[in-house]
């Protein structure tokens, strides 16, 4: 069995991978990583692993969990289900990398943008011919409602994300209006440029805001929550 990890800023996701089917999915603060990693282990017979280390993680927690399995890191350096010709390939995030392989298996021979919709909302996009192009990187919801508190005086911080109207009708019901439409108008936007230039594409959507996005969106598109963890599992089997 297979073990993928995606290290966030506060918590921890992981997969347990029976070749390309999860059979555990996990979640919980990494500053209990060792200790978890070690009950899966224990409960599991895992061959091989890959962490995808977005935040820091100190060089004594990466020692103890080479100790536990045999871990990949994801980097620039690691060979991947795709041709990267980003022109700045040890700039491009670990999680996008991931993303861009999962992308790839789900979806053979086709044109599709990736939408992460977490902290940052990324978009990426990886043609037909399995050679990832580049994309975007703008704010995510809850970073535009902090960025609204942080750098004005009286606005106040919003974490909704319930959109009842286009109208507020107060400060909060117009700060959560002009975010989340924003939001909204720039992701169907930027499909739309998508497919007047690629007219055969799959849109592809994943992140921690998946659910309030897929409802709203005008655009067609797949939702895939685990997106990044199946990503992590397929360079992982590629790097067999």
């Amino acid at each position: 069995m297979n073990l993928a990890i995606d290290i966030g800023n506060t918590r921890v996701k992981v997969a347990v991978f029976e070749q390309n089917k999860i059979v555990e999915l996990l979640f919980f603060d990494r500053k209990k990583i060792i200790s978890e990693v070690q009950k899966i282990v224990k409960k599991y017979s895992i061959a091989n692993g890959i962490i995808a280390n977005v935040a820091t993680l100190s060089e004594k927690k990466i020692k103890k969990l080479q100790e536990i399995v045999d871990f990949k890191f994801v980097s620039s350096s690691i060979k991947i289900p795709f041709t990267n010709l980003y022109e700045t390939p040890k700039t491009l995030g670990v999680d996008r990398i991931a993303l861009v392989a999962g992308a790839v298996k789900q979806f053979p021979k086709k044109n599709v943008l990736v939408i992460d919709a977490g902290t940052c909302i990324t978009f990426d996009f990886v043609n037909s011919k399995s050679e990832y192009l580049g994309g975007a990187i703008s704010p995510g919801i809850q970073l535009r409602y902090k960025a609204l508190n942080k750098f004005t005086a009286n606005l106040p911080l919003i974490t909704s994300i319930n959109l009842e109207d286009f109208i507020g009708k107060n400060t909060n019901e117009s700060i959560i209006s002009g975010v989340l439409n924003g939001v909204l108008k720039e992701i169907d936007g930027v499909i739309t440029d998508y497919k007047n230039k690629y007219l055969d594409l799959t849109v592809l959507l994943t992140g921690g805001d998946i659910n309030f996005l897929s409802k709203q969106l005008k655009s067609s598109i797949f939702a895939n929550q685990n997106l990044l963890l199946q990503g992590l599992n397929e360079i992982l089997i590629f790097n067999k």
